[in-house]
């Protein structure tokens, strides 16, 4: 199968498997990725009542899950023969701004916003299916290196 958003774990790089978003925590939340671009990368959900807290909407942590997700692919891109990149999360900001229930599809799409060789900054806005912003936040995250 050929290397694209649609398939983005077809490709393995450095025995790393670095665009991998399969398996692990992506399994147990059920979000997957989207779309994936230099500089954007989109991470989408369908709520179940699993993401619910108690007051029956998705629990904050599941759209800060989304947010980070997205933000941390978007400064990861790699194009097929290229060696994957991986970031980890230095900071992340979060603001709730509207409730998503079950059986709504949620979409988190980040956008690279600045940063360097070592450290990136990127932005995410989380809607529904009618384009109604749930979420937003932004984060800064380093790029992990081999040593």
């Amino acid at each position: 199968m050929p290397d694209s958003p649609s398939n983005p774990d077809s490709r393995d790089t450095d025995g790393l498997d670095p665009l991998r978003l399969r398996g692990g925590f992506a399994d147990l939340v059920g979000y997957e990725l989207a779309a994936w671009e230099p500089d954007m990368a989109s991470i989408a959900l369908t709520v179940e009542a699993r993401h619910l807290n108690r007051s029956g909407v998705m629990h904050g942590g599941v759209l800060t899950t989304l947010i980070d997700t997205a933000c941390g692919y978007c400064g990861c891109y790699s194009a097929p023969g290229e060696p994957g990149r991986r970031a980890f999360t230095l900071s992340l900001t979060s603001s709730f701004i509207g409730a998503a229930q079950a059986g709504q599809r949620l979409t988190a799409t980040a956008r690279r916003s600045g940063g360097g060789k070592s450290i990136f900054f990127a932005e995410c806005q989380v809607v529904d299916e009618a384009g109604r912003v749930v979420g937003s936040g932004q984060g800064s995250f380093k790029y992990i290196t081999k040593r």
